[in-house]
C-alpha cells in the first residue's frame, strides 16, 4: 500500500479510538495521519469529557476532605472556602499532562498530526483546512477511520447560556461555584456531576422522567447508592418530566409537568449526546449518519458499509466508553491491514465515577432470573473490612452473583470507594470462566478493600451449603 497514497491510513479525531487506531497502524509499519480539529490532541475525552470530569471529582474529594469525614466527622474540611479557580487549577494541569503524553506518543511512533477541520472529498481523499485564510489541503489515504466522538445534545427549547443553563462541557468552567444545582437527566453523566457537586455541599436536585436511575445496574447496588444520595441531602425527583427550562431573575427554573418548579443558581442539562459527524461531508463517500449523528459499522471489524472506511468510539454508539473505544480503534486498524483480530472480550466492566463510585461486570441478579439460572449471591459491606475501619468507611458494598450448579462467577457489582479499581479482580475471574472458589481460597493483602471478595464469597458459600453439610464440603 505504501506509495499509492499520501498516507496508508488517515484518522479523523484524536480521542481514545483515534489515537489507538493511528498508533496501532504505525506499529504495524504503516504511515498514519491524525487530523484533529482542535489546537491540541486528545479529543473530547481529554478536554471536555472523561479526563476533566474525573479530575474535577478527584479535586473535590481532596479539597473537601470527603474521604476523611468518616473519621473526623461531616464538618471536616481540608479547605474551607473552595472556589472555581481551585477546581480549574488541577483540571488545567491534568489536561496539559495528558496532551503532552499524547504528543510524545504520536512522535515516538511516527504518527503525523494535522490540526484543522476534515471532510471527505471522496472515499479516499480528505480535505483539511486549519485556517479559513489558508488554502485547502487534500490528502489521499488507503483507508480512513472516523473517530470524531460526540458532543452534548442541546435542544432548541433549552436556553443555554453556559453560565446559568449549562451542559456537560460548559459546567467545567464556571465563573463561580453555585450554591444550588438542578441536574436534568439521571444518566451516567448527570449522576456523576450531581454527586460531585453534592460533595461540595452544593444543594442538588436530580430530575429524571424515568421511575428509576441507572437501569443497567444491579438493583441492590442502585438501592444502596440512592440511599447514600438521600443521606447526603440530594433531592431525587424521578418519574416526572420537565415541561420547560427558563431563567428568571438570575436563577434557573425547571418547570415540571406535575406542577412543581425547581429553582437553583445553575441548571445542568444532560439529555444525551450526538455524534460530531456534521461537517464531515459523509455524502461524498457514500455514508449517512442516523438522527443522533452516529454511524453504523460491522460489530466485529468496525468497517462501515463503504470498504476501507471505519468508525470507532462514541460515534458508533453503545457502549460509548473510553476503555472500549481504545480497543475499537485497535481492532479497526488491525482489520484495515489484514492482521488477525484479537478475540473479543466476553464481558467488560462499566465504571461510573460518581461519589461513591459504581462498577459492574457480568450479569445482574435480575438478568440471571430472566435466564432462569439457579443462582446465589454473596455480599460484603466495606465497613466489615479492616481497611474499611482504617479509612472510616460507613458505606459501600461488593456483591457476587454465582451459579448454584457450576459455582461459576456470573457477575460482580460494587458501589463504594475504589469500585472501579476493585472490579478488575472479578473481571479476570469472570473472563477466564472461573468459579467463586478462587476468592474462597485466595490470599489477599491485609488490610485491603479487596478482602471484600473473600467475605462475599464466604457469604455465598454459607448460603449454598446446608449447615449439616459444611463440615464435609471443602472451601
Amino acid at each position: 500500500m505504501a506509495g499509492a497514497w499520501d498516507y496508508d491510513i488517515v484518522v479523523i479525531g484524536s480521542g481514545p479510538a483515534g489515537r489507538r487506531a493511528a498508533v496501532q497502524a504505525a506499529k504495524l509499519g504503516h504511515s498514519a495521519l491524525v487530523v484533529e480539529k482542535s489546537s491540541a490532541v486528545g479529543g473530547a475525552c481529554v478536554h471536555t469529557g472523561t479526563i476533566p470530569s474525573k479530575a474535577l471529582r478527584e479535586t473535590v474529594l481532596s479539597l473537601t476532605g470527603w474521604r476523611e469525614r468518616g473519621i473526623y466527622g461531616a464538618g471536616w474540611r481540608i479547605k474551607k472556602d473552595i472556589t472555581a479557580a481551585d477546581l480549574r487549577m488541577r483540571l488545567d494541569q491534568t489536561i496539559r499532562r495528558e496532551v503532552d503524553v499524547l504528543d510524545h506518543q504520536f512522535a515516538r511512533n511516527g504518527v503525523s498530526v494535522a490540526h484543522g477541520a476534515a471532510w471527505f472529498v471522496d472515499s479516499h481523499h480528505i480535505g483539511i483546512v486549519s485556517d479559513p485564510e489558508q488554502p485547502l489541503r487534500v490528502v489521499s489515504a488507503g483507508c480512513v477511520v472516523i473517530a470524531v466522538g460526540t458532543r452534548p445534545l442541546r435542544p432548541g427549547d433549552v436556553p443555554f447560556d453556559d453560565r446559568i443553563i449549562v451542559d456537560s462541557d460548559s459546567i467545567l468552567t464556571p465563573e463561580t461555584l453555585p450554591r444550588s444545582l438542578t441536574v436534568i437527566g439521571a444518566g451516567v453523566i448527570g449522576i456523576e456531576y450531581a454527586t460531585i457537586f453534592a460533595a461540595l455541599d452544593v444543594r442538588v436536585t436530580l430530575v429524571d422522567a424515568r421511575d428509576t436511575i441507572l437501569e443497567f445496574i444491579d438493583r441492590e447496588i442502585v438501592d444502596d447508592f440512592m440511599h447514600h444520595l438521600r443521606d447526603c441531602g440530594m433531592d431525587l425527583r424521578t418519574g416526572v418530566r420537565v415541561a420547560s427550562v427558563r431563567v428568571d431573575k438570575g436563577q434557573a427554573v425547571a418547570d415540571l409537568e406535575d406542577g412543581r418548579h425547581v429553582c437553583s443558581d445553575m441548571l445542568l442539562y444532560t439529555g444525551g449526546r450526538v455524534g460530531a459527524t456534521d461537517g464531515l461531508g459523509l455524502e461524498a463517500c457514500g455514508l449517512q449518519a442516523d438522527a443522533r449523528g452516529r454511524l453504523k459499522v460491522d460489530p466485529v471489524t468496525l468497517q462501515t458499509s463503504v470498504p476501507g472506511i471505519y468508525a470507532a468510539g462514541d460515534v458508533i454508539g453503545f457502549p460509548s466508553l473510553a476503555a472500549t473505544s481504545l480497543e475499537q480503534g485497535r481492532i479497526a486498524a488491525c482489520h484495515a491491514f489484514g492482521c488477525a483480530l484479537p478475540a473479543p472480550e466476553e464481558v467488560f466492566p462499566y465504571g461510573i465515577y460518581s461519589v461513591p463510585e459504581i462498577s459492574t461486570i457480568g450479569m445482574s441478579e435480575d438478568q440471571v432470573r430472566e435466564k432462569e439460572i439457579p443462582y446465589e449471591c454473596g455480599i460484603a459491606r466495606f465497613r466489615e473490612t479492616s481497611r474499611g475501619h482504617v479509612m472510616g468507611l460507613g458505606s459501600g458494598m461488593l456483591k457476587l452473583v454465582v451459579s448454584r450448579e457450576t459455582r461459576k462467577l456470573l457477575g460482580v457489582h460494587i458501589v463504594g470507594e475504589s469500585a472501579t479499581e476493585l472490579i478488575h479482580i472479578g473481571q479476570a475471574v469472570l473472563n477466564l470462566g472461573g468459579t467463586f472458589d478462587y476468592f474462597l481460597n485466595a490470599t489477599f493483602n491485609y488490610p485491603t478493600l479487596a478482602e471484600a471478595y473473600k467475605i462475599a464469597a464466604l457469604d455465598a458459600w454459607n448460603r449454598l451449603m446446608p449447615r449439616q453439610e459444611r463440615g464435609r464440603a471443602p472451601l
